[in-house]
């Protein structure tokens, strides 16, 4: 990788990083769709400001500490396909800032879209809510923003990873939410014998099997367990479908995010209606079930 040493604006720096982002034909989609969006956010995360404020320092001179630091976070983004979230150790949802490292996937989920409006219409009193679980939380990602959305709402975290639950445990402190966000060990819905919730969200590993053979450099980076899901993609919903009703209370909600499996999930269960929830990226991604509709 070229030199540093005529690089001195943060300008200059983001120029320099989209021009390697483009020659190299970096793959996105762990937080941004294309190389400036990447470029600027490594940068300004790197340098320790705020999102907001590329415009602000676009012409401040950078120090000769901070341009050997962003070339070292360039090298690994291009020559070992790094995801950014990794390199600066943060990912966004919205306007939520998470810790993550790679012990955990990178947050990218529908279902955070839908918890801005506490899942608005389908939940109409979210005061009443009173108790919640993210099913495969890795991060905590959506434990934190379920506890958000329904203040009244005891939330549990739930993974199969010690790994994933101490980042999560970061997060979740982070945000003050320890009374309420409990993290528990268990894979999938098997340690949760006698708990019930109001909702259940899940955004479980969906990725089929000849898909994980296609994967871009930059999700081999993540741990696999939170990726695959066997031959078809389902083995994970599969097993949300057979015991999710004996964890949900009576008009008890189960929110999954499937990927791109709804023609495969659809295929699999031909007796079941799914009601397909509209988020920015259309509506074949995240699907709500009662829990009558699971008996």
């Amino acid at each position: 990788m070229s030199s540093h040493t005529e690089l001195f604006t943060i300008r200059d720096w983001l120029r320099f990083a989209v021009s390697r982002f483009e020659e190299a034909g970096l793959f996105y989609g762990h937080g941004t769709d294309n190389s400036f969006d990447e470029a600027a956010w490594l940068i300004l995360a790197a340098l320790h400001l705020p999102m907001d404020t590329l415009d602000t320092f676009l012409d401040a001179v950078i120090t000769e500490t901070e341009r050997k630091h962003l070339l070292h976070l360039i090298a690994r983004r291009v020559d070992e396909r790094v995801p950014t979230a990794y390199l600066v150790r943060e990912a966004w949802l919205g306007e939520f800032r998470f810790y993550v490292d790679e012990r955990v996937i990178v947050p990218r989920s529908h279902i955070a879209e839908l918890l801005r409006t506490a899942l608005n219409p389908y939940v109409e009193h979210p005061e009443q809510i009173v108790s919640a679980a993210d099913i495969c939380t890795g991060s905590g990602c959506l434990a934190i923003l379920l506890a958000l959305a329904f203040p009244n709402a005891e939330v549990d975290a739930v993974d199969i990873s010690d790994d994933a639950l101490s980042v999560a445990a970061r997060n979740v402190a982070d945000y003050g939410l320890q009374e309420q966000v409990t993290l528990v060990k268990s894979d999938m819905l098997s340690g949760l014998t006698g708990k019930l919730y109001d909702v259940i969200v899940c955004n479980p590993p969906y990725v089929n099997a000849p898909s994980m053979q296609e994967l871009p450099p930059e999700y081999r980076h993540e741990p696999q367990l939170a990726l695959a899901s066997g031959e078809d993609g389902l083995e994970h919903v599969r097993t949300l479908f057979a015991h999710a009703a004996a964890h949900l209370h009576p008009g008890g909600l189960l929110i999954v995010e499937i990927g791109h499996n709804r023609d495969a999930l659809e295929e699999a269960y031909p007796e079941m209606t799914f009601h397909w929830l509209e988020v920015a990226s259309g509506g074949d991604y995240v699907l709500l079930l009662k829990r009558e509709q699971l008996l």
